[in-house]
């Protein structure tokens, strides 16, 4: 498709995304609307840095010391997806960014089911540590679903009394095979008419079936299996011009042997519309520097 072309298709779908969260955004109580103002920015985009692996995978290749790993990347996020615990042990509460708390776990690698997780965190405490949003995911279709989507209603509830938006986390466990268009349009769609604020999803083919079906904003999980970062940027890129408002993305940056250089690159693509290539660009140019 022509890049003219592109460039208009994308202008369109960023306005209508605008529209759409302006209104959603005016329709809210005041404090809502604050934070949801603080993880979206104002174009309507976002870049979220998870760095919650931790919770069931232990110290993940990495991100044995998070405060190392954070650290040099939390300039360029727009919120971070956290634990309590490593929030409080290695994020400067006088450095920060918009903090989105994980507070769905319970299970781990190791144990029989990753589905089976429980609400881990109280909105007290999330109203203690200052959040701007809390997290917790959902697992459609296994043993535990019904489990996972009360556990998701409970926590919009609390969320609405206190003014903090949910993320609801479209997990798949072990069973990478559902990353299909037709599965996360399901989940998404659930996870939003029980009342999540934003989702996050994997990217998929067709992934405009998914955004199409959701009726709040969508970001971006990491993608298929790639070998190269351009493989990244053509996803990133992909999904934002299917209607994603941007990527919580964690291992295809933090895992990179150039991590600045990577989030550097994929900002450009969710704030300023870069192109693969472009970004590509910019990733070798950063890269070189550092």
């Amino acid at each position: 498709m022509p890049c003219s072309i592109m460039d208009e298709r994308h202008a369109a779908v960023t306005r209508q995304q605008n529209r759409r969260l302006k209104r959603g955004i005016n329709s809210m109580e005041w404090g809502m609307a604050n934070r949801m103002a603080q993880v979206i920015q104002s174009d309507g985009h976002a870049l979220f840095l998870p760095v919650d692996h931790g919770y069931f995978q232990g110290p993940t290749r990495r991100l044995e010391e998070p405060r190392r790993t954070i650290y040099p990347l939390l300039p360029y996020a727009d919120a971070i997806f956290i634990t309590r615990g490593v929030l409080r042990s290695s994020v400067d509460p006088d450095n920060s960014k918009p903090v989105i708390l994980r507070v769905s776990g319970g299970t781990s690698m190791i144990g029989k089911d990753l589905a089976n997780e429980g609400i881990t965190t109280s909105m007290e405490e999330a109203i203690r540590l200052n959040v701007s949003a809390v997290g917790i995911s959902i697992f459609i279709g296994s043993d535990y679903e019904k489990e996972s989507l009360l556990n998701l209603s409970k926590l919009v509830d609390e969320g609405e009394k206190y003014g903090i938006p949910v993320m609801a986390v479209t997990a798949v466990g072990k069973e990478l095979e559902k990353r299909d268009a037709r599965y996360l349009a399901l989940s998404c769609r659930i996870a939003a008419e029980l009342g999540a604020r934003v989702v996050k999803t994997y990217w998929c083919e067709d992934f405009e079936r998914v955004v199409r079906g959701c009726p709040v904003p969508v970001v971006m999980a990491g993608g298929p299996q790639v070998d190269s970062e351009l493989e990244v940027f053509e996803f990133v890129y992909d999904g934002m011009q299917k209607g994603a408002i941007g990527v919580n993305l964690g291992r295809n940056i933090w895992q990179n042997d150039f991590p600045v250089a990577m989030i550097k690159a994929i900002r450009a693509i969710i704030h300023r519309n870069a192109s693969p290539k472009e970004a590509q660009q910019l990733y070798s140019s950063e890269k070189g520097g550092n």
